[in-house]
C-alpha cells in the first residue's frame, strides 16, 4: 500500500489532507458544541473586580500563581473542581499560568476570607509560615484605577457578547446579574457601593476612612477579584 501511495503522490496528499482534516474536526467540534451552551457558573466581571484584577496582573501576581485546576486528584482535592473553559469566557487575557510558587487561585474565593486577604497581603509570612512571597503594602495607599476598568468594559460589550445587566444561571442553580454603569460616573458609584460591602469586613482603620471618603484603594479591589474567583 505504501509503495502504491509512492507512485501517487497527488491521491498520497488527498489522503494526508483528509486524515488531517479529519482530526482537526475531531478536535475543534466539542468546543464549538459548548459554545453553543450557557456558561453556567462564570459571570462578567464587575467594575470593581476587573479593576482589582489589573491590580493583580500588573503586580504580577499571576508569574506566581496559576489559575488552572488540572484534572488530576491530587489537584482537585486541593482546590476543588478542576478547571472547565467556560469559566474563562469573560477573562481578557487569561490568566491559566503554569508555574506554581504559589498555590493555584482558580476557586481561591471559595476558601479564604475578605479578612484573610487583607491580612496575608500586608504580611504574608505572619499569616503563612515559611511564606516568600513578598507584602504589599502600597495597595493600601494607592487608588485603584475605575476609570480603565469601566472603558474595558465598554469596549468589550461593544466588540463582545458580554451579558451585562442580564442574569445569567450559577452553579447552584440560581442567577446573578451584573450591572453596567451607564455612565463612569455611574461606574464609579457602583463600585464605590461594592468597595464599602469588602471594607465593612476589613480591620485597616486607612482603608476604611478612604472608602467612607468615596476613594478605592487597590487593596479592596484586589480583594474583589479574588473573592470572585469561584
Amino acid at each position: 500500500m505504501f509503495h502504491w501511495l509512492e507512485k501517487h503522490p497527488f491521491l498520497f496528499s488527498v489522503g494526508v489532507f483528509v486524515v488531517i482534516a479529519f482530526a482537526g474536526l475531531i478536535e475543534i467540534l466539542p468546543n464549538f458544541v459548548q459554545a453553543s451552551r450557557p456558561v453556567v457558573g462564570a459571570a462578567p466581571y464587575s467594575t470593581l473586580e476587573l479593576a482589582g484584577r489589573h491590580v493583580y496582573i500588573k503586580n504580577s501576581c499571576n508569574a506566581c500563581h496559576s489559575q488552572l485546576i488540572r484534572p488530576f486528584k491530587a489537584e482537585t482535592d486541593r482546590y476543588g473542581h478542576y478547571s472547565l473553559s467556560g469559566e474563562y469566557a469573560y477573562d481578557r487575557p487569561f490568566l491559566w499560568g503554569s508555574k506554581r510558587t504559589g498555590p493555584d487561585l482558580m476557586r481561591v474565593g471559595n476558601y479564604r476570607t475578605t479578612d484573610w486577604h487583607e491580612h496575608h497581603m500586608k504580611n504574608p509570612e505572619e499569616v503563612v509560615p515559611g511564606s516568600i512571597m513578598p507584602g504589599y503594602a502600597w495597595m493600601f495607599d494607592n487608588k485603584a484605577d475605575i476609570d480603565t476598568a469601566y472603558a474595558e468594559q465598554v469596549t468589550v460589550n461593544k466588540v463582545f457578547a458580554v451579558p451585562y445587566n442580564k442574569a445569567v444561571p450559577t452553579r447552584d442553580g440560581g442567577t446573578v446579574t451584573v450591572k453596567l454603569g451607564t455612565s463612569l460616573a455611574d461606574a464609579k458609584a457602583m463600585a464605590l457601593e461594592e468597595a464599602k460591602v469588602i471594607a465593612a469586613d476589613m480591620k485597616d482603620p486607612k482603608v476604611k476612612a478612604a472608602v467612607e471618603a468615596g476613594q478605592i484603594p487597590e487593596i479592596v479591589a484586589l480583594i474583589a477579584y479574588l473573592n470572585s474567583l469561584k
